[in-house]
């Protein structure tokens, strides 16, 4: 079986192993995820999504977190995501995994034109990752969103916002993807580095897709934390824009995400990297 060009390196098993094997290093990922970025996830919500905290920057709104509750305010809400990313992220990377071993016919490997060589298993294999992760997470980010803004939450209401969370998602996680495949055929080198390599290359590309959605994320946070009245996702877009002076105001809560991000998903691909060698070099893949 040929070098994989994806999430890792080492040679492939069977896609039903991979899969197996993604389900399982996803979990380190998700866990490190939580355990590094969750400071700066509380940020980022209180700025979106919580009365009192939706004007001034990301060191007013640490300040106040910090003078209030101290570091348990900055870690409020991770029970939810520190158990719940490892089983979402575990899932969209073992799906991944799966269908883009799997799907091997000249119908998925052909190069997209005008696309730098990315073949359709990967578009085809975020999508399913996407919609897959979504599902799980959408339950927990209600958990999480509405303890991290103070509030409590009902088994009725977990999946209050889930059709913004799943386009999110197929945005975030499929140019990830797109990110991560591009970046390891044009630059194999820099991907080899043991450490810096898979740091830099999934949190610059993490980052860069969390950009890209970002807007869809605000409109999240403010769904799932119940910010406002109800209303439409379009027309919180439209009232967004007009009360923070323009686009740009969509961004609310950028620096603090962008952080966590960029540290959160570096670290874990370094997490998850050294777990699939342990995976090679003690033969689980057959």
């Amino acid at each position: 079986v040929a070098i994989g060009a994806m999430t890792h390196n080492e040679k492939r098993a069977h896609w039903l192993k991979e899969g197996g094997i993604g389900l399982g290093v996803g979990i380190l990922y998700g866990v490190t995820n939580v355990v590094v970025g969750h400071p700066f996830d509380t940020m980022k919500t209180k700025m979106q999504a919580q009365q009192g905290f939706d004007t001034g920057g990301m060191l007013k709104a640490f300040n106040k977190t910090w003078r209030a509750e101290g570091v348990i305010g900055l870690y409020r809400g991770c029970i939810p995501p520190l158990w719940g990313s490892g089983i979402f992220r575990s899932t969209q990377f073992a799906v991944f995994e799966s269908v883009y071993t799997g799907l091997s016919s000249s119908l998925f490997i052909e190069p997209i034109p005008f696309t730098g060589g990315v073949q359709g298993r990967v578009i085809l294999g975020g999508i399913l990752a996407s919609t897959a992760r979504a599902i799980i997470e959408c339950p927990l980010e209600v958990a999480k969103i509405r303890r991290q803004t103070g509030q409590t939450w009902t088994l009725g209401g977990l999946y209050s916002g889930f059709s913004v969370t799943w386009v999110r998602t197929l945005g975030l996680m499929t140019t990830y993807f797109v990110l991560i495949d591009s970046g390891r055929r044009h630059f194999p080198d820099f991907f080899a580095r043991s450490v810096a390599g898979p740091f830099l290359a999934s949190g610059m590309a993490a980052t860069a897709a969390w950009w890209l959605v970002w807007p869809l994320e605000y409109m999240k946070s403010q769904v799932q934390g119940q910010y406002g009245q109800p209303m439409p996702t379009l027309a919180r877009l439209r009232l967004t824009i007009k009360q923070r002076g323009g686009f740009f105001g969509l961004y609310r809560g950028l620096l603090p995400g962008t952080i966590r991000s960029f540290l959160a998903n570096g670290t874990s691909m370094v997490v998850m990297q050294f777990a699939q060698r342990k995976v090679s070099e003690l033969g689980l893949r057959g």
